[in-house]
């Protein structure tokens, strides 16, 4: 009997002793240790943060958390006082003098911002396209941060365009991970379309021919243009019906082909007709482009005459082919004789060459 309760004995005892070497086994991993460097994504530094192991304390917030997207410092010492204040002792510093603090953030480019107003705006009372809309801003946007847990993506809750002024009024949500309300992002500023626009480099005079180097692409305001704005294609090589200057935006309106026939000019008189081509000189009395019917003095007779601009210095005359000559159905009376007279018929497939005018 006295045997048997020593061992009881004894057996409380050991577990007693384990009991007691196990909670100082936890007491050594559980003692709180200082990071060197912490992220934070909200306004506030938590005891947590900057301290592993830091029990029922770690949602204490004890600093305000630097600007959105930078990094801070706090002094080792410093924390250790605000630690103690609120009841988390015996900290392994691990010998650090100061803590880095980064807190991060969520940047919204301004480029990005620009193209995503575009879009809100596009099609709005009579806008054009994103791609064709040029932004002022009441104030530059540049990039902005946002907290990290704003992940959502720019939804346009309002949107205002007064096409009177071009004025817009636009409010974004951007929504957050967290359930929390959603950011807001306002912008105010001026809208307006542009075109891609043929634009000179240099004056030009009325019926000058328009080179490459006399043009160049800028984007201009549509209300400026018009709708009928040329591309640079459009209007290099065409001629200019009006006098322009420097950094017009020229529209087609102010182009037209350029004139293949100047007044007085010696010009070549082709008459053409099936089975006859024949030219001559001439003197055009009026100018005129490709397609124009113009007048000009046929050099050998001086007789002025109406003709087509085909081409560079040449005009065609257009000659009407010859109608074939009628046949005389007219019968001849019979002689006392008895026989029919002959009958006379013109060759109808003869036909006779056309005089030069």
């Amino acid at each position: 009997m006295i045997a048997r309760t020593l061992l009881i004995a004894i057996t409380l005892l050991a577990a007693s002793a384990a009991a007691v070497v196990a909670q100082t086994r936890e007491d050594v991993i559980a003692a709180p240790v200082l990071r060197a460097s912490v992220t934070v994504t909200s306004d506030l530094v938590r005891i947590g943060d900057i301290v592993d192991n830091a029990g029922s304390a770690a949602q204490i917030a004890i600093y305000r958390a630097p600007d959105l997207g930078t990094t801070g410092s706090l002094p080792v010492a410093q924390v250790l006082n605000v630690l103690r204040s609120h009841q988390v002792i015996g900290v392994d510093t691990r010998e650090l003098k100061e803590i880095s603090v980064t807190r991060l953030a969520r940047t919204l480019e301004g480029k990005d911002i620009e193209a995503q107003i575009a879009r809100a705006l596009e099609r709005k009372n009579g806008l054009g396209d994103a791609a064709n809309l040029s932004l002022t801003f009441d104030r530059d946007p540049g990039d902005i941060r946002l907290d990290a847990a704003n992940t959502g993506g720019m939804q346009a809750a309002i949107v205002r365009f007064d096409p009177r002024n071009g004025r817009f009024d636009i409010t974004f949500e951007i929504s957050n991970e967290n359930g929390t309300a959603p950011a807001k992002l306002r912008f105010t500023g001026a809208a307006i379309e542009t075109v891609e626009a043929a634009v000179l480099a240099r004056g030009v005079e009325r019926n000058e021919v328009l080179k490459a180097s006399d043009v160049v692409v800028e984007r201009r305001p549509k209300a400026e243009v018009g709708s009928d704005a040329a591309t640079r294609d459009r209007a290099v090589g065409m001629q200019a019906r009006r006098q322009m200057r420097a950094g017009q935006a020229v529209r087609v309106a102010d182009l037209a082909k350029p004139d293949l026939v100047q007044r007085d000019q010696s010009v070549t008189l082709i008459y053409e007709t099936p089975g006859l081509y024949l030219t001559v000189r001439g003197k055009a009395l009026e100018g005129g482009t490709e397609g124009d019917v113009v007048n000009v003095m046929n050099l050998q007779s001086k007789r002025t005459i109406s003709g087509t601009v085909t081409g560079r210095g040449q005009v065609s005359i257009t000659v009407p082919a010859p109608r074939p000559a009628p046949v005389n159905d007219t019968t001849s009376s019979l002689g006392t004789t008895g026989q029919a007279a002959p009958l006379a018929i013109a060759n109808a497939s003869s036909s006779v060459a056309p005089k030069a005018e």
